[in-house]
């Protein structure tokens, strides 16, 4: 069983809730526009990190992560990246290789707007974890929280960090 602290859209704000949301958290991932290296860095700190970056990452966060990971966590293949679309309007962009893939996690960030759906065409659960920075038009910053056991992803959380 491992327990997964998930962010997205953090566009170089740090906030100290992401320390405290996450140290119960096995991992920490991003999915995307991390917005700078000592973000990354202190996100890495905490618990062992993966992320992809976005469309505003510079080049050495470019160079640091993928546009796309794929990964393995207990029994569930996950798939991860920053522009990904949603269940029924995927991302022209990775829709091949989503359905080539298909994994049972797929997780994208991007819309800055929350989301957590089943996709029954692929049996896959997708999450948009929202954005938790203060860039964009979101409201109410938010990050999620969830446990994957086996083949199992459960207790899903989704944390309010405040008004934008």
């Amino acid at each position: 069983m491992i327990k997964i602290g998930l962010l997205s859209d953090t566009h170089a704000w740090w906030d100290d809730k992401y320390a405290e949301y996450f140290s119960e958290c096995d991992e920490i991932w991003h999915a995307g526009d991390i917005g700078s290296d000592g973000l990354a860095a202190r996100l890495a700190a905490l618990k062992p990190f993966r992320a992809v970056y976005g469309n505003i990452d510079g080049q050495s966060l470019r160079l640091e992560y993928p546009e796309v990971a794929h990964f393995k966590v207990e029994d569930v293949n996950v798939m991860m990246t920053h522009i990904g679309g949603y269940p029924g309007r995927y991302n022209p962009a990775i829709r091949k290789e989503l359905y080539d893939t298909r994994p049972n996690l797929f997780i994208a960030g991007h819309s800055h707007i929350l989301k957590v759906a089943f996709d029954k065409y692929l049996n896959c659960l997708y999450i948009n974890p929202g954005a938790a920075g203060k860039s964009g038009f979101h409201q109410v910053r938010t990050l999620v929280r969830f446990v994957i056991d086996g083949k199992n992803m459960k207790d899903l959380e989704v944390i309010e960090l405040g008004i934008r």
